[in-house]
């Protein structure tokens, strides 16, 4: 099944064709005269074209990304961009000890020997828990009907939102228990703390001098003195008189 034009709009973000699109790497025409004016940011906020770090002052608080080259291909960080869109089921892989992933469909002609999973869109050799190897291709298998794709990412009730929009990092279950365990043990630790010597003979509760609240001291403990003199030392070599 063949999506129309506009399903086609609806499936992925408003910034994700303008990027993959782009024109990276070329001379910026504001900043012509300086140095390392080359255009390599893209901003998913604009959604215009690609600007070099010159024109960064006039993308305050937008969302933008670096897009990177490989192999005379145009790449960007895993970190970067899965903040936005779910890279499910594209390859990535690591640069200069960095996981990026590629931009556009890079076809491979021959295909070596014992390979067993290749892109669906540009048959490049893949590992076998990948479909695509790019954004863009990843993007094609879309546009041919497969429901099970998606660039969006699924949020509370299985509703699917677009990244930026709903945060889920802050909800997450081990995040969770990780923040509850964390409140036990300092709970703990402050009735640990508990000073026995603040109370009286009576068992009433002195005044803390500190200004704590029920008698808490939050301070560590002072470790006890160890006497050196007390310890056992290693006798020395004995030395024969002489005759």
């Amino acid at each position: 099944m063949i999506r129309t034009e506009e399903e086609e709009d609806c499936m992925s973000p408003p910034w994700l064709m303008p990027m993959l699109r782009g024109s990276y790497f070329v001379p910026c025409s504001i900043h012509a005269d300086s140095n390392k004016n080359e255009c390599n940011l893209f901003c998913l906020d604009c959604a215009g074209n690609a600007f070099c770090s010159y024109c960064l002052v006039k993308h305050k608080d937008h969302r933008v990304v670096q897009i990177r080259r490989s192999s005379y291909h145009n790449v960007v960080r895993v970190n970067e961009i899965q903040k936005y869109i779910d890279i499910s089921c594209v390859q990535t892989y690591i640069i200069n000890s960095a996981k990026i992933v590629f931009l556009n469909e890079r076809p491979q002609p021959r295909i070596g020997k014992g390979v067993t999973n290749t892109c669906e869109i540009c048959c490049r050799s893949l590992l076998d828990s990948f479909r695509f190897c790019s954004l863009g291709c990843k993007l094609g298998g879309m546009k041919r009907g497969d429901q099970s794709l998606t660039f969006s990412f699924k949020g509370k009730h299985g509703r699917e939102y677009q990244g930026g929009s709903e945060s889920d990092e802050a909800t997450t279950p081990t995040k969770m228990r990780k923040t509850n365990a964390f409140n036990r043990l300092m709970s703990g630790l402050s009735i640990s703390t508990v000073r026995f010597d603040d109370y009286g003979p009576g068992g009433d509760q002195r005044s803390s001098s500190s200004g704590d609240e029920g008698g808490f001291n939050f301070s560590p403990g002072t470790p006890p003195i160890y006497n050196h003199r007390n310890s056992s030392r290693r006798k020395g070599v004995p030395h024969r008189a002489p005759f």
